[in-house]
């Protein structure tokens, strides 16, 4: 019986995180770590809720590496997962050191000090897709990075960080670069969320540069999933891919949100400007996370939209009330 730490676990990725290993892999504690208090029950999927495995603390990683070390040194958790990040690639332009210091400083800094500790038996970094830029194939994990905005060389800048680490010290971790992922829970800026809260409200969802750029989907227990088997197979040191065999166009996307909602597409959107730096398509190569671990997404694109919309319809007075813009906070 292992605990797991979720650094970033007031997210929806977290929070689908946590509740996957606590029902699948009989774990001693499963401890969210997030810099806000813990979302209501709409956000938070109530995970956890009377389970006395689960913990939830507000730590700023940033911040706070005191009060975090004071948790790591009683917790001991043999495996850290860490989501925390500054995200957003298209605001990133602006304050784009506020995405250095959580991305790759506060990295850094948090694993110096683990390396002075003996209880952490695997890292796991989540990385992100953005890294291989605009590919017009599948990209594999050796495939040259080429990051177009801050957020991604942010993220470029941790994920080298914690190679040189494995190959100089042997820290013990695992890199996982996930494609897009999306789920009940997610914060209303994300597309399938705000898309499906659109067409439940009878709002229009901005559909950036017309929904062009192609995109890879994965629902975040499958994301889940890929993280409790690396952590429990994976070799040391090594990165993984994690995304479905091929893309699929944002517009496509919301045209199988409003399939699924049964209302015209030309209601639930309006076109807009495309985003500062779009990126045309992400593609990922998953086949060495099939081979070492035995991975790949079993959650359809069509049976995940048709469980946001379930969560939208349960939650959604609650839903209006929330504004869907992105605001970068420290």
């Amino acid at each position: 019986m292992k605990t797991y730490i979720i650094l970033g676990g007031g997210g929806s990725f977290g929070v689908h995180s946590a509740l996957y290993l606590l029902q699948n892999a009989n774990p001693k504690k499963v401890i969210c770590v997030g810099r806000n208090p813990e979302k209501p029950g709409a956000f938070s999927l109530n995970v956890g809720k009377g389970d006395p495995r689960y913990a939830y603390h507000q730590i700023h990683i940033v911040h706070e590496q005191d009060r975090l070390f004071e948790l790591f040194d009683k917790e001991k958790p043999e495996v850290i997962i860490s989501f925390a990040a500054q995200g957003e690639g298209a605001v990133s332009w602006k304050n784009s050191w506020r995405f250095f210091e959580t991305n790759s400083t506060a990295i850094a800094r948090t694993v110096e000090d683990l390396m002075k500790r003996d209880y952490l038996q695997r890292w796991i970094q989540i990385g992100t897709s953005e890294l291989y830029g605009s590919v017009d194939f599948a990209a594999k994990e050796d495939t040259a990075i080429r990051p177009t905005s801050p957020y991604a060389a942010s993220k470029a800048a941790g994920d080298l960080y914690l190679l040189s680490v494995f190959q100089t010290l042997k820290f013990p971790m695992n890199i996982i670069r996930p494609s897009n992922a999306y789920g009940s829970g997610q914060l209303l800026h994300r597309v399938v969320p705000r898309a499906v809260l659109c067409g439940l409200s009878g709002r229009k969802l901005p559909l950036q540069g017309g929904g062009k750029a192609r995109k890879s989907y994965i629902h975040t227990r499958d994301l889940a999933r890929a993280i409790h088997l690396v952590s429990e197979k994976a070799p040391l040191g090594t990165v993984y891919n994690a995304g479905p065999a091929l893309p699929i166009s944002i517009r496509d996307l919301v045209a199988k949100v409003a399939e699924v909602l049964k209302i015209p597409f030309d209601q639930l959107c309006e076109i807009t400007a495309d985003r500062l730096g779009q990126d045309s398509q992400y593609w990922l190569d998953s086949s060495a996370i099939k081979r070492d671990v035995g991975w790949e997404p079993q959650i359809s694109l069509e049976e995940g939209i048709q469980e946001v919309i379930a969560w939208g319809r349960k939650h959604l007075e609650e839903l209006k009330q929330v504004d869907p813009t992105y605001v970068l906070r420290t």
